[in-house]
């Protein structure tokens, strides 16, 4: 016995479904370059994450300078700073896998490329002094 296809049964059968809606990168601020990875490796204030976009969650001391961990939540990374500093001094933050360094070059201070977190307690800043003193920042509070 042979079965054929009765009527219109395409024209009420399901439409196919569609693909799932996409979600839009969030909009950010005015100023602000980047979020999460796409700011790792960039500088902090070049992209507009510093300022009102960044606040100290960690801070330390190592020898006469200080050393303080910056985070932005609009931006999602975080760098370490260097102040009251020598020339050739160095700073470092570290999250996860991600490290990136700054030296001190002219002044007496200096801040590292961002990491990219999800929240302040991913990253950790440390500061190596030429004299060989190491010391990392606190959590802040």
């Amino acid at each position: 016995m042979l079965l054929a296809p009765g009527g219109d049964d395409a024209a009420t059968a399901a439409p196919p479904p569609t693909a799932a809606p996409t979600t839009a990168a969030p909009e950010l601020p005015v100023g602000v370059e980047c979020s999460g990875a796409d700011c790792a490796g960039q500088d902090p204030e070049a992209m507009g994450c510093g300022g009102e976009f960044a606040r100290t969650v960690a801070t330390g001391t190592v020898g006469g300078g200080r050393i303080e961990v910056r985070y932005s939540k609009v931006c999602s990374a975080a760098w370490a700073r260097l102040t009251g500093a020598a020339v050739g001094d160095t700073v470092r933050i570290t999250a996860g896998e991600g490290a990136q360094d700054g030296e001190v070059m002219g002044a007496t201070e200096a801040y590292t490329p961002m990491v990219a977190v999800s929240k302040p307690s991913d990253a950790e800043g440390c500061a190596t002094l030429t004299s060989g003193t190491k010391g990392c920042a606190e959590p802040a509070g």
